[in-house]
This record gives C-alpha cells, structure tokens and sequence, in this order.
C-alpha cells in the first residue's frame, strides 16, 4: 500500500502544480492592483447579486485599506429631524436640511442655535420631503441659501429648487423662490435625488432621480424630460448657455449628463475640477462616476444591477457602445448617499479620498483615488449601526456626517 501511495505522488503533483500556479498568478494578480503597502482583502466579503463581470479590473470590490492616524469618532447631537442635507457655512458652522421642512443651523459641537422655518411646503411622503441645500458662493455677503424638495403638482409630485435669503437673525428664509422644476410631474414618493453642487462659475449642478416606476425610468434616456439627470442651471434657474444639449433639436438645454437612476451624491473633486456622484442601482449596481458634459450613463438600459424580483433589468447589458463605465460599483447594495472630498491637511492620508454615505449598509466608504481610478476602500462607522445619509468635512478638517435617525457625528484625528 506504502509503495503504491508513492507512485501517485507524481502523479498527484501533476494535477496540482498547474492549481498551484493559477492560484499564485491570481493573487499575485490581486496584490498588484492594490494599493502601495497594503495586502488587505476586499471589504466586501457577501456573494454578488449576479454573476455579471466588471469591465475592468478594479471597478469592483478593490482592496481594502485601513486608516493608520489614530482618530476619535463622537456623537455630537441626536436630535435632530431626519436630517437630509449638510454644508458648511463661511464661520464653520452647519446648514443642515431636514425632511418635513425646516433647516437647522448647528455648530460643531453639535448645538443646534437656529431652527430655520417658513420654508415652501414640501410632501414628505417615501423618499420626499426637503432634501438637499447649499449655500451661494458669495454667501457672505448675500446670504443666499438653495434647496432641493419635494413640491406637490397637479397630478402626482415633482422635486423643485428654491432659493431664498436668510434673514439677519437666521430664523427663517425671505423672498423664496422656485428656480426650477423637474418634469414630468409623476405619482409616485420614490428616488427625487438630489444633489445640488456650485460650479466655479456659480451655477448650479443638480442632480434628479428618475422617480422609480417601471412606467416612467425610462425617460432618464429622454433628452425632452429633466428626469434621471444631471441639469447645469444658472442662479435664476436657467440653461448654462452652451451646454451640450443646447443645440439638439427637442432636448432641453440644461441637461448636462444623462442616464441616471438616483444620484443622491455630487460633489466636485478639488484636484481636478471634475463631478463625481454616486447613484443607486436596484439590487446590485450602485456607482460612482464621474460625470462629463454630454455623456449617456446607461440607465435603464445598462447596468450591474438586476431587478428586485431577482430578473435581469432590460436585457442585462452591462457594456454598450457610447454609454459611460462607472468609476466603481458595488454588489451587494451600500445605497451610496451623500458624498464629500477630503480636501484637508489634517488627516495626510485622507486627501484627495471620496467618503461616500451608505444607508442600507450602515457605514462610511472611504474610497482611495489615484489616476480617477478607485485603488482602496475602508468601511468607517459600521458598529453605529445607522444609515449615513450625508458627509461634509469642516474648517477643522474633522469629518460630519448626518443619519437618518437624527444623529450627528464628527470623526476627528486625536
């Protein structure tokens, strides 16, 4: 029997010698795209939705990276009313917009010193209410304040931009105004978006959910509707002159970018001028991209998601001619909200990341970028259990953030 074991040996190293060597190429394969000086696996451990393959290496479930700074996380506030919107005012205090219809000032201690009301009435049903605000670029010396929500219409709801002065004792907003309108109007309390983002020239980008329903997502491929899109406005609430629609015969002049599901993040990368958002897929297929004028980013018609009933979106496509790769996607979901860059010195090797707000996944992505590609990803806050809906990162180069529950964090180096 001894002897007869041992004449298998050669064989049985013939078989696994080939095995070996895939294996060794494969995660030789898998350290060389990571991040210089880590060899952390993927955060993400739970099996996809779909079988579907990335278009590049990398696009998905890259490295996991670990933060080397020591750092504190506190619980500033958790009181507040369903937080929707951050931003930071000129003194380093908070704007923050909650969603039945008033805004509150807040410092970073987490006091809240001004409770903002006499706002438009907003319909706060599903995933309505008063959504995202910004402040203008001279908000220092006009005190102007944009916001995005949830506007009742003949016929169902729609989401609206507002702007309005804020009063000199900061308890409410004078002379509002509704700047613009997404249309169509549609029955239904699901996926507004939206973000709204200054360009450098002081025009608004903004960005609107294409309203969910199976009977109208497809108009997010529609240049003639303003749903499931990236629109570029002016203050006033008109098209950026010379966008690239503007000239397209039946398109509307603002759209910038198009193809979109729910894009409840925007912000502009410091580094490059360039927009990212982040958008929810349905099971599966949440993104990032970065959105350029004129380009087509797929959805319904491609995607790395499937349907909630566990069918295929469409056809399935997940590449097709002339529509945009995401930078990233996740399968399983995170629902990526709201996202910030890292743009301080306080933390070194925080700048330039892309934190990224997860709701159903309960956590912080932190995404590492190099070359507009995504080289690392960190799960911050995960044993918060909340639902992180918005980031912002302060004058202290301490990093906010807002949850649905009503709570607000700073995480801080010690």
């Amino acid at each position: 029997m001894m002897q007869s074991s041992y004449k298998r040996i050669p064989a049985l190293c013939a078989v696994l010698l080939p095995v070996l060597f895939v294996c060794n190429s494969s995660f030789a394969q898998a350290v060389k795209s990571k991040p210089a000086g880590s060899l952390l696996p993927p955060v993400e451990t739970q099996p996809a939705n779909s079988k579907y393959k990335p278009a590049f290496t990398g696009q998905t479930r890259i490295a996991g990276v670990k933060t080397k700074t020591p750092f504190t996380v506190s619980l500033l506030n958790k009181t507040l009313a369903h937080p929707w919107g951050i931003c930071l005012l000129p003194d380093g205090r908070f704007l923050i917009s909650e969603k039945m219809g008033t805004m509150s000032i807040v410092t970073t201690a987490g006091k809240v010193v001004k409770k903002i009301t006499g706002l438009p009435a907003v319909v706060p049903d599903g995933q309505g209410g008063l959504l995202d605000v910004n402040i203008d670029p001279q908000f220092s010396t006009n005190k102007m304040v944009y916001w995005a929500y949830a506007e009742q219409a003949e016929g169902g709801s729609l989401l609206a931009i507002a702007k309005g002065k804020l009063a000199a004792d900061e308890s409410k907003i004078e002379n509002t105004e509704v700047i613009y309108r997404a249309t169509p109007v549609y029955k239904g309390s699901l996926q507004f978006g939206s973000r709204i983002v200054f360009d450098k020239n002081g025009n608004l980008f903004v960005s609107t959910g294409e309203r969910s329903g199976a009977d109208i997502r497809m108009q997010a491929q529609s240049l003639n509707a303003a749903i499931g899109k990236i629109i570029h406005i002016t203050k006033n609430g008109k098209a950026v002159p010379g966008g690239p629609f503007a000239k397209t015969p039946n398109a509307r002049p603002e759209i910038y970018a198009y193809g979109l599901r729910n894009p409840e993040g925007l912000a502009i990368n410091p580094a490059t001028g360039e927009l990212w958002e982040s958008e929810f897929g349905p099971r599966g297929g949440d993104e990032i991209n970065i959105i350029r004028p004129g380009k087509n980013y797929g959805w319904p018609v491609v995607t790395y998601g499937i349907e909630y009933s566990g069918e295929k979106v469409g056809a399935g496509i997940q590449q097709k001619a002339g529509i945009q790769q995401p930078v990233y996607y996740w399968d399983p979901v995170v629902s990526p909200a709201g996202i910030a860059f890292y743009n301080s010195n306080v933390i070194p090797e925080w700048k330039g990341n892309l934190f990224v707000g997860g709701l159903s996944s309960m956590h912080i992505a932190r995404l590492v970028i190099k070359n507009n590609k995504i080289v690392g990803e960190e799960r911050l806050l995960k044993s918060e259990g909340e639902r992180f809906r918005a980031v912002a990162v302060g004058k202290d180069g301490a990093l906010y953030a807002i949850t649905d529950s009503g709570r607000f964090y700073r995480v801080a180096k010690k």
